[in-house]
């Protein structure tokens, strides 16, 4: 979405979720030359189909955007590059993914979300035993007022699409691995006080819908992409680790040189080959054929992004 001079325009591409943290990094220009040579969209996807987005508003300068990262060191090295490249815009990542967008466009959260799209469950537990490299980190407040620590295969809103009955399972829970990579966020419970501290880097669809059911009488303290005051509470044995942004960096500038993979084509051949016999050939959307063919940016514009990545690069090797 871009929005110039009080008009909002909608492109897409079936293709370019995974490709649109290397469409933002050069700067507002590149990235709205990039966006308008796609083809413009009249639909808006939900938070299911829609595994990437960004909102250019010029009028604002405000840049929202939300994409799947790897890992939390790739994202917080896409935050340092934007925050050069975007210098004077007001660059937020969208946690409430497709809500976000349509709620600074002033058409409210729930425009792509139909009534009970937020899916609750029974309250269930998803550590991970012997992994040390957990998607989310639930850290719980007991009733001597220590702290307890655990690593978890489940993304940090999972924790919260059930009813606070998971604390139960929490305290019957055996202890998991201290974890050698950042989780994608955390998870926070405080019984006593009643309340959720909640951070992640990844979206978290309905955050901004609080209370959640069956959370009615607790109140979320969300901290957006802000690890810290998790840190602050775990347990001295079950620290966050702190990997180096560095590696993460560089590969941004690896992403630059490759060009996008030509999905299209291979997804038309694969449709088009022959089945065995008796099955039935898929159907595919259009728009999974049509090839992702942006228009980069000029040449000026990766050399000065490199510069950034460059000095960003030196300043996390000098500490």
């Amino acid at each position: 979405m871009v929005v110039e001079n009080g008009v909002r325009q909608r492109y897409g591409s079936h293709w370019a979720a995974g490709r649109l943290i290397v469409d933002l990094l050069p700067g507002p220009l590149a990235a709205t030359r990039c966006f308008r040579s796609r083809r413009e969209s009249g639909e808006w996807l939900d938070d299911v189909w829609c595994e990437g987005a960004a909102l250019v508003d010029h009028d604002r300068r405000v840049l929202l955007w939300h994409a799947v990262v790897e890992s939390w060191a790739d994202y917080r090295a896409a935050r340092a590059v934007l925050a050069r490249t975007w210098a004077g815009w007001d660059v937020r990542f969208a946690h409430d993914g497709m809500g976000d967008l349509t709620h600074h466009l002033g058409l409210g959260r729930d425009l792509t979300r139909s009534p009970g799209w937020f899916e609750t469950g029974e309250p269930s537990w998803w550590a991970d035993p012997r992994g040390t490299e957990p998607s989310s980190v639930v850290s719980l407040r007991m009733p001597d007022a220590s702290v307890r620590a655990w690593g978890s295969v489940g993304e940090p809103l999972e924790h919260l699409a059930v009813t606070p009955g998971l604390i139960d399972l929490l305290v019957a829970s055996e202890d998991t691995p201290v974890p050698t990579d950042m989780p994608h966020g955390g998870v926070h419970f405080d019984p006593r006080a009643r309340t959720v501290s909640l951070w992640a880097v990844r979206t978290v669809p309905g955050v901004h819908d609080w209370p959640l059911p069956g959370w009615e009488d607790w109140t979320l303290d969300f901290q957006g992409d802000d690890h810290t005051r998790q840190a602050e509470l775990l347990p001295a044995g079950f620290p966050f680790p702190r990997p180096p942004l560095g590696p993460a960096l560089r590969q941004l500038g690896d992403w630059l040189d490759v060009p996008p993979p030509d999905h299209a084509a291979l997804l038309a051949r694969a449709a088009a080959a022959p089945g065995p016999q008796g099955v039935v050939s898929a159907e595919v959307r259009p728009a999974a054929l049509t090839p992702d063919e942006p228009t980069g940016p000029h040449p000026a514009e990766p050399a000065e992004l490199r510069t950034v990545l460059d000095a960003l690069i030196a300043e996390t090797a000098a500490g």
